[in-house]
């Protein structure tokens, strides 16, 4: 099982090609949704792999709820349901199940889902129904074939004028661009906006300016998706030991710019 940042690393490290990877013919990746773009990059710097595939599940809903049939044609997909699951796609505004290819939040429901959080009763609450159905926090949505696709963390959405960008679809475009190493994208506070998407990049090629990841972006995606919070060139990105984005701490860095910026005025 790989995390995302592994995939990265193949697809964009030049010490691979040092390697002999020929052996290597499946991958299993889980922990944070893999874009379509990144999985293509791995699937070029190393053509012996038949099959890259993700998982999906929690601790909650005893582990894995989903998993993968070997194909190239799903590859982004987390998954199909398994065996005495059940699964639905809700409005994150009215609670409403939603149709297929419609983005909601992932819900889960099995005989073996947990009773609760020991002595957490409000944590419960918050992410079990009375009905036993478990609130992922993540966003998703079910394709015509019943596939789970996994776009992002509800908590980690950007509302640009209501309307919702996920960091991780700027991710797996930024991580297409061949000059960009790694990358994060978090949102922004903006007056007419209320969020905007902002960039952290790590340089692949040592003259990538902000403008070219900027204009990047700007050519292949919806206005209200755009980097309008700005791209600021980093020398790493800050991943948990399971590989995850931590957001927070990219927040938290933008608040503490904001505070120097008003204790100078």
């Amino acid at each position: 099982m790989l995390v995302p940042p592994i995939l990265v690393f193949l697809a964009k490290n030049p010490i691979v090609d040092k390697y002999d990877l020929s052996s290597v013919e499946f991958m299993m990746t889980g922990g944070a949704p893999v874009g379509k773009d990144l999985i293509e990059g791995v699937y070029k710097r190393l053509p012996n792999v038949r099959f890259i595939t993700q998982a999906y599940g929690m601790t909650e809903c005893t582990m894995s709820s989903h998993f993968p049939i070997l194909d190239k044609e799903h590859y982004a997909a987390a998954g199909k349901l398994l065996s005495n699951f059940e699964q639905k796609i809700v409005d994150i505004e009215t609670g409403q199940e939603l149709p297929r290819n419609k983005v909601g939040e992932v819900y889960i429901r099995t005989p073996s889902n947990m009773l609760g959080y020991l002595n957490k009763p409000e944590a419960t609450a918050e992410c079990l129904s009375s009905d036993n159905w478990y609130k992922s926090g993540d966003l998703g949505y079910l394709d015509d074939d019943g596939w789970l696709y996994i776009v992002d963390r509800l908590k980690d959405l950007i509302k640009v004028k209501g309307l919702q960008v996920a960091p991780a679809e700027l991710e797996d475009l930024l991580l297409s661009y061949p000059d960009v190493q790694d990358c994060a994208v978090i949102g922004v506070p903006d007056e007419k906006s209320g969020e905007v998407p902002k960039a952290f990049v790590v340089k692949k090629n040592p003259n990538l300016t902000r403008q070219q990841v900027y204009d990047w972006v700007k050519s292949k995606l919806a206005p209200y998706k755009w980097l309008q919070g700005g791209v600021e060139l980093v020398d790493e990105i800050p991943k948990s030991a399971a590989g995850k984005i931590l957001r927070r701490f990219l927040r938290e860095r933008e608040k503490n710019k904001k505070t120097q910026v008003a204790s100078k005025l």
